[in-house]
């Protein structure tokens, strides 16, 4: 952790932090089980909750206090760093990484927890719906139910067992996300077994990487197989300045192009619109992890102001000095207002 200096809250605008995680303490423990017993064959979730849960260097004690907590310690880290606002979800990779009952379980049990903590602090948290993707018939019944209860997003910690949401057997889950008119935040996970190898070896597949190498593959495989043409409501988030692909736009249009005209995968079929026009209509950005004023202003250039919000990433990025960088971006009031607090405010409707 960096070290913290005190930061008051600022006049102009809100910071509305749109990607704070948080992690039941049964979660905790259940992850440890499955992280000493062996059983789950998944080199990514060994790799990263094995440090998180295991290592004792400072960083990643603190971590685990933070995650675990939705009152006194979260309110003063807020408050420490000028944070008006919590957008809170569930840390990846959730529920994702257990067994169909389990996991249904574990997301109503972790939706209740969060439900409490924002009833308590209803002026400085707000909730997304955690879900288990392996039912997903049963997370629309969960997405309805928690709307009731004043939840404001969905998170989705990527693929669930090396599976993505480009099958249309977890299509339900956007359906009912657009009914109800509910953002989907597509948030990493460790690469699946069949990708992360070489990434691993290199000790390349965690957030210095691998997370972004795999969520911005799986947004694109839900751009690709048409999930946006089928429900074009449908609005969803990515973190870490959209996962690199706000930069990959003008190639990635030319080569689906190609390879559509070319019929040269069966898998790529023709879409209504460019990729990049579904990152610009369907996707909001946010900086999470990335406190970068020339990333931040390019995303706001080629996507636009109105799709680009700011995100701290607490507990894992937690640092006073970001804020202040990005208070001091070259960038108008009005502009930086939207930043930090209009656009959040439209998404999960504030």
């Amino acid at each position: 952790m960096s070290e913290t200096v005190k930061i008051p809250l600022n006049p102009k605008y809100k910071r509305i932090a749109t990607e704070e995680a948080y992690a039941p303490p049964e979660m905790l423990q259940m992850y440890r089980k499955l992280y000493e017993s062996r059983t789950l064959d998944d080199p990514g979730f060994d790799s990263l909750w094995g440090f998180y849960l295991m290592s004792m260097a400072p960083r990643p004690v603190a971590i685990r206090e933070k995650l675990a907590d939705l009152d006194l310690i979260r309110i003063a880290d807020m408050d420490a760093t000028g944070i008006d606002h919590q957008i809170i979800a569930l840390t990846s990779p959730g529920v994702q990484v257990f067994d169909r009952a389990t996991a249904v379980a574990l997301a109503q049990d972790s939706n209740n927890m969060l439900h409490t903590a924002v009833q308590k602090h209803p002026t400085r948290f707000t909730g997304m719906i955690a879900v288990a993707p392996q039912a997903p018939e049963l997370a629309a019944q969960e997405i309805q139910r928690c709307v009731k209860l004043g939840f404001k997003g969905i998170i989705i910690n990527s693929h669930t067992h090396g599976e993505y949401l480009s099958d249309k057997k977890f299509w339900p889950i956007f359906e009912a996300a657009q009914a109800l008119h509910m953002p989907i935040y597509l948030h990493p996970n460790t690469p699946p077994k069949n990708m992360i190898g070489s990434m691993l070896e290199a000790g390349l597949d965690g957030a210095i990487f691998g997370f972004g190498v795999e969520t911005g593959l799986h947004l694109l495989r839900i751009i690709t197989a048409g999930v946006f043409d089928r429900f074009p409501a449908l609005q969803m988030v990515v973190g870490h300045m959209g996962e690199a692909l706000p930069y990959w736009m003008y190639r990635l249009d030319y080569m689906h192009n190609a390879g559509v005209r070319a019929a040269r995968y069966e898998s790529m079929k023709p879409l209504q619109k460019k990729v990049s026009d579904y990152l610009r209509d369907n996707v909001y950005f946010t900086n999470s992890g990335v406190a970068w004023e020339p990333a931040i202003k390019f995303a706001q250039q080629v996507i636009g102001v109105d799709r680009v919000m700011y995100a701290m990433d607490y507990p894992y990025q937690y640092s006073s000095q970001e804020v202040i960088d990005l208070d001091n971006m070259d960038m108008t009031d009005a502009t930086k207002k939207m930043f930090y607090q209009s656009v959040a405010e439209k998404v999960f409707k504030l």
